[in-house]
């Protein structure tokens, strides 16, 4: 260590930093080969995937490895746990299927490519860098550099009125949320004096004494600001006509990582920092899950469009995840249980919602809409994708043996587990809403089984490579996941509430 005039510099663990190194270097190795030529484009796509390829690498040796580590020698303000580790790989393999759903699209569309992976790589390095923040500071800048990317590529169709509309809309509202967060998290540092979330625990479960309304109000608005990311109801209008607004591989992103991201903090924040003052944050998780769920599912059944129908139901999906949190804080064993039950589903939702938008992105390629009537027929011309997106919606409604049972699963397990009157109710909504969001699924598959093509038009839809990768992978976890749910749990199990620092 090198020491000069009295301070010590402190030791960086690498390995432990690796994964966001090399998302990094990728993002200036593509930045570097886009300036040199325009001929170089081609290859953008394949070098953004190969370097997140290459950042699981480092994430499977630390994960082998299995110490909990400080990246700034005991500094618990950036730690690489199992909950870290799961979330990265979630992140990195979300953004490589973006990427391969990508390639084509941006490639034909008049889009720019090399600003394209670089923002994309650049979102992707913010989640991978929120998965370990355990610090208000590291949180909001990890939370602003997936964001402010993201608010651009919303915005990516510059020449379209919907695609202006849906990225102003998302920065604006953006904006807003992360002033009305940073309000809350100001009040909360001038109450405990820390931005280290841990500490912020300490202090917060002892005597409050005058400061109790002070923390109350901090943490309704760092609660409500990350509402608005999740797009909790009544902080979702913005999901809709973004999702349609943008480029569906772009859609895809935010409907997934980017909102599985928004819940990074949501986790790090309750079950470390809030975690003992549950008579806040659980009436408040109980309001916003059971509106956001309802909601959501409700005007889903009306929608015609598949992608604003697969915004809403991501709406009412965050609603199924904002769940556990209602009862988080009953006791210890309800605190593990609603940890994994969340931390699974993200899991399993960001791979099948993948999945679904990959097969509309596929569709698109031929019919250039994504109406819910252009899936008519689908069946005739185009078997292979009509099998897929069934699995995904099944998956979507919590249909055995598929990956989204499992999901739901262990969400009616933590809601039982806390043997309260408001975890029975909860997972009560839990299961009539999954009742009414089969409803608007099954349409969807009465189009694509059962009706004629709209236009009569059954000429088979030829499938980029690249998307034919990202569908075989996406078909195949959401399998093996409902199949074998052991793999998901093992990861999972692996997080627990001492790894976060409680």
């Amino acid at each position: 260590m090198l020491s000069v005039v009295g301070f010590t510099a402190p030791h960086i663990d690498y390995h432990a930093l690796a994964p966001e190194i090399i998302v990094a270097t990728t993002l200036l190795v593509v930045l570097l080969v886009d300036l040199a030529s325009e001929r170089n484009r081609a290859l953008l796509g394949t070098i953004s995937g190969i370097g997140l390829l290459a950042a699981m690498v480092p994430i499977l040796t630390l994960a082998v490895d299995g110490t909990d580590r400080f990246v700034l020698s005991g500094n618990p303000g950036y730690v690489v746990d199992n909950f870290a580790l799961t979330m990265k790989a979630l992140f990195i393999v979300a953004g490589y299927i973006v990427v391969l759903l990508s390639t084509n699209t941006i490639a034909e569309g008049d889009y720019w490519e090399g600003e394209y992976y670089i923002l994309i790589l650049s979102s992707v390095l913010g989640m991978t860098i929120m998965a370990s923040a355990r610090d208000l500071i590291g949180i909001f800048i990890a939370l602003e550099l997936l964001s402010i990317p993201a608010y651009m590529l919303a915005a990516w169709k510059k020449r379209d009125m919907k695609g202006n509309e849906a990225g102003i809309k998302y920065y604006l509202m953006g904006v807003f949320a992360s002033a009305v967060m940073l309000y809350g998290m100001s009040l909360i540092y001038g109450f405990t004096g820390t931005t280290v979330l841990a500490d912020i625990g300490t202090k917060l479960s002892g005597d409050l004494g005058d400061g109790a309304q002070l923390v109350t109000l901090g943490i309704l608005f760092v609660l409500i600001g990350f509402g608005f990311k999740v797009s909790a109801v009544p902080f979702h209008s913005w999901a809709p006509d973004t999702y349609e607004g943008a480029p569906t591989p772009v859609t895809a992103f935010l409907a997934t990582a980017s909102r599985a991201a928004g819940f990074m903090p949501l986790l790090e924040l309750i079950f470390v920092a809030f975690y003992p003052r549950h008579d806040v944050y659980e009436p408040l998780m109980w309001a916003l899950a059971a509106a956001t769920m309802t909601i959501g599912n409700l005007i889903a059944l009306r929608q015609t469009n598949l992608v604003r129908m697969l915004a809403y139901s991501g709406i009412a999906q965050a609603g199924y995840i904002l769940a556990p949190f209602a009862v988080a804080g009953t006791s210890v064993v309800a605190g593990e249980t609603a940890l994994k039950a969340i931390v699974t589903y993200l899991v399993i939702y960001v791979v099948m919602n993948l999945g679904a938008f990959a097969v509309v992105i596929a569709v698109a390629r031929k019919t250039r809409s994504a109406e819910i009537t252009s899936f008519g027929g689908l069946f005739h011309y185009a078997p292979g994708l009509t099998v897929a997106m069934s699995i995904f919606l099944f998956s979507l409604a919590g249909i055995p043996p598929l990956g989204g049972w499992f999901a739901k699963l262990v969400i009616f397990g933590s809601l039982a587990s806390a043997g309260t009157t408001s975890g029975y109710v909860m997972a009560v909504l839990v299961a009539v809403n999954s009742v009414i969001a089969f409803f608007y699924y099954a349409r969807v598959m009465r189009y694509m089984w059962m009706e004629e093509s709209p236009d009569g038009d059954e000429t088979p839809i030829r499938i980029p490579a690249s998307l034919q990768i990202a569908l075989v992978l996406t078909v195949g976890i959401t399998l093996i996941y409902g199949v074998f749910p052991g793999l998901v749990s093992h990861f999972t199990d692996s997080v627990s509430l001492l790894s976060l620092g409680r």
